[in-house]
């Protein structure tokens, strides 16, 4: 039986599918890329926010309309949504033939089998995940329960651990699941649990194996990779485990994403702005500056830590990539906190911001503040559009600064057509500051014939485009 996936949502999903890939393609199961050619359709569904959960339902419509024209035998929900809702999505999505949890996922080929055979899949009622594991973290032991995308390569006879769903020269590695934290605004330890790390022999591992398969670059992936280890000893674990992944043979460049402020080791910081074949990369989740409405969402910080912190990165590497994400509208902020928020971004020079509105979500400490804390959907729009803008404005500028800078472009993309009087071919890549899918690319002009995805290519900048870079190969 030929079998699809579909991932929406985040880079932790992506590994998630494609352990799911592993898993049934071990039971049988034969993956196609389009799920028109597909006898299941398997969504992998994001519960996030408000429009990820609207996104992942629509594609789970969008899947079901197939089984109307006989090109599909069932649809299946997997991923945060399906967990986050169990029975109750499948009751309001009757269109899915079922609704499978993170403990459905260790035997996903023989849940198909039976789904496909007309046998009715009885939807879990959702928990708190949290409650699984011991509240100490040295006291965990994560091989009791389920926890998608930590599955070690070769842990199972015939089940390489993961499938690769496409051929791109880098690839999400995930280095833990879950988070301890508790801040307000966020839902994501609810349904993905407390914080687990994967063993160091785990993660070099896997990292091992995706060098074979022709990746260049590992993509760190976790809710919080700032607690690495601290559930198996050793807080200061991936100090020691950046240099081992970034020895692997064929691995050119080692990534690490999500960042929390306030567990930010200096030394951690050392290891990722100076180790070679560790990108000088920091994804910095401020979330906001002012130091109030930090507080109300339950986090650490303020505009002086936070640029200090910036501070101590450029001593280090003054080149490096920074990026990071903010909430405006968050119950309580007043005229003075945006004021806070965005003189902090003038003076951070960040590469990338990501800003999005305040919504309520249900299970949140946030949604359940006093009402007259919560301003206007009007006034949020209003006050994202004027952040928006000016971050739109420096990271512009922050992209001209690097005009003259000497990068090295992992090249992703060959499109064919005339771009300039001396080139027939379109090279996209992305240059160490710039993270995967969403922090820009850099397209390389100058002598790129034979120049192919994975190459890494020495270039100097010498345009800008927002935050996208034009660059000149070097002779």
């Amino acid at each position: 039986m030929s079998v699809a996936m579909v991932t929406l949502g985040c880079t932790r999903n992506e590994v998630d599918s494609e352990e799911l890939a592993g898993r049934l393609t071990a039971g049988g199961f034969r993956l196609v890329a389009d799920p028109d050619e597909a006898d299941t359709v398997v969504v992998n569904t994001c519960g996030f926010v408000e429009q990820a959960k609207k996104d992942s339902v629509d594609t789970l419509l969008e899947a079901a309309d197939l089984k109307e024209t006989g090109k599909a035998q069932a649809v299946v929900a997997v991923g945060c949504m399906a967990e986050r809702y169990g029975k109750d999505l499948a009751a309001e999505l009757p269109e899915a033939d079922a609704v499978l949890g993170f403990d459905d996922y260790p035997d996903i080929a023989a849940k198909l089998r039976s789904i496909l055979s007309g046998e009715a899949h009885h939807p879990h009622t959702p928990q708190d995940r949290r409650l699984l594991l011991p509240i100490s973290p040295v006291e965990r032991d994560a091989s009791a329960i389920s926890v998608p995308g930590m599955a070690a390569v070769d842990q199972v006879p015939g089940f390489a651990g993961r499938t690769r769903l496409d051929d791109a020269p880098w690839a999400p590695l995930k280095l833990a699941s879950g988070c301890d934290r508790r801040c307000t605004f966020c839902a994501i330890p609810q349904f993905r649990g407390s914080f687990v790390s994967r063993r160091p022999s785990d993660v070099l591992h896997e990292g091992q194996w995706l060098a074979q398969q022709g990746v260049k670059e590992l993509f760190l992936v976790s809710e919080n990779s700032t607690s690495y280890g601290k559930d198996l000893g050793d807080i200061r674990l991936l100090e020691t485990l950046l240099p081992e992944l970034a020895a692997i043979d064929g691995i050119e460049r080692v990534r690490v994403s999500y960042l929390q402020p306030a567990e930010t080791r200096p030394d951690l910081l050392k290891v990722i702005a100076t180790t070679p074949g560790v990108t000088p990369y920091f994804d910095l989740s401020f979330q906001h500056a002012s130091n109030a409405v930090l507080r109300r969402m339950k986090r650490f910080g303020d505009p002086e830590s936070f640029l200090g912190l910036l501070e101590q990165i450029r001593g280090y590497a003054p080149e490096a990539g920074v990026r990071s994400n903010v909430i405006v509208g968050f119950p309580g902020e007043t005229e003075e906190d945006l004021e806070i928020l965005t003189d902090f971004l003038v003076a951070a020079r960040m590469d990338v911001t990501g800003v999005f509105g305040y919504s309520d979500e249900e299970g949140t400490e946030a949604a359940g503040f006093d009402e007259s804390l919560k301003l206007d959907a009007d006034e949020i729009r209003a006050r994202v559009e004027h952040v928006n803008e000016l971050v739109e404005e420096l990271t512009a500028q922050r992209a001209e600064e690097r005009i003259g800078e000497q990068v090295i472009v992992l090249v992703e993309e060959v499109e064919d057509g005339e771009i300039t009087s001396t080139s027939s071919a379109h090279r996209l890549g992305r240059a160490a500051h710039q993270g995967p899918e969403v922090d820009g690319m850099t397209s390389l002009e100058g002598d790129v014939e034979g120049v192919r995805p994975g190459d890494l290519v020495n270039a100097t900048v010498i345009a800008s485009e927002g935050v996208d870079l034009v660059a000149s190969v070097n002779g």
